[in-house]
């Protein structure tokens, strides 16, 4: 891959933030597609992508066989699919059943969750940032449940899903694209087999327009990847961490927006927390040099 400037590492890592920001409006784009079918889709069209990228720059696939396919990896392998997968799956029909608004409340605590998880599962101590900020959004997320509890669920499925995703990943050696690959082939038997049972029931081939933006859903998956596993090993993490509250930004922006969803006042008041909980848990874990995980949402 060849040498890019801290600029260009920048504007890469921008514009896979600002794609998985805008991505609701792509999905709900893939009605009246069910979250199932769409999701069989971004499986099966992500897989035929990242393959012929993945053989393009690799000159062949015999590497999958000796550094991807081996028994010592199959467990952590079919784990991550299946996490990924719920988590798509979860996030798809959030946005196209009115859930936008919760979806992004649930990318806004994910670090906070991944943090957790490393203080349970891997012994690592919680510096300050994330015992303040923590906290705070805790408070936020209380209050919220307090008066939304009935789309929770999905802020939390999104959030555990993906920060767990993150633990099975955190040994893996495969670089993001590979990953996508793999998740996307142990995915592929269940994808299948289902489009081929929906058959002239599905939406794929009935509308020109329709069909093409389901082909593109492998493509709107696997390039925002790409660009940020092109721009992460150049950037500071520091920098990333701030990238990081782009995409929920404007997820949220949307679903008050464009599609219309209500935010109680309650709900306001405990998302303000969330959000000074995040900016309080990220600004300290700079300032001590302990950046936040990077993470890679939907």
């Amino acid at each position: 891959m060849p040498e890019i400037s801290r600029r260009q590492a920048l504007a890469a890592a921008s514009a896979a933030y600002v794609t998985w920001g805008f991505l609701p409006p792509f999905l709900a784009s893939l009605k009246p597609a069910g979250p199932l079918e769409i999701l069989a889709h971004r499986v099966v069209w992500s897989f035929v992508l990242v393959l012929a990228l993945l053989f393009a720059l690799r000159g062949g696939w015999a590497w999958l066989w000796t550094s991807v396919f081996t028994r010592a990896a199959l467990p952590s392998l079919i784990a991550a699919a299946g996490l990924i997968g719920t988590n798509w799956l979860v996030y798809i029909w959030a946005v196209n059943n009115g859930h936008v608004v919760e979806a992004s409340l649930g990318y806004f605590i994910n670090p906070l969750v991944i943090v957790l998880a490393g203080v349970v599962l891997f012994g690592e101590r919680m510096g300050l940032g994330a015992r303040i900020g923590g906290g705070i959004t805790l408070a936020g997320v209380i209050v919220i449940s307090a008066a939304s509890w009935q789309g929770l669920w999905v802020s939390l499925s999104l959030a555990v899903s993906f920060a767990l995703y993150g633990v099975v990943k955190k040994r893996s050696t495969l670089t993001a694209l590979q990953g996508l690959l793999v998740e996307s082939a142990f995915l592929l038997p269940l994808a299948v087999p289902y489009l081929l049972w929906l058959g002239p029931d599905g939406q794929f081939g009935r509308a020109a327009g329709l069909t093409t933006l389901m082909v593109l859903a492998g493509a709107v998956t696997a390039l925002p990847l790409w660009c940020f596993a092109v721009a992460a090993p150049r950037l500071p993490f520091g920098v990333l961490g701030v990238l990081q509250y782009v995409s929920p930004t404007i997820q949220f922006l949307l679903g008050i927006t464009l599609f219309g969803e209500h935010v109680t006042l309650t709900y306001w008041i405990g998302l303000i927390a969330v959000w000074i909980g995040s900016v309080t848990y990220l600004t300290l874990t700079i300032r001590a040099h302990q950046p936040p995980p990077a993470t890679e949402p939907v």
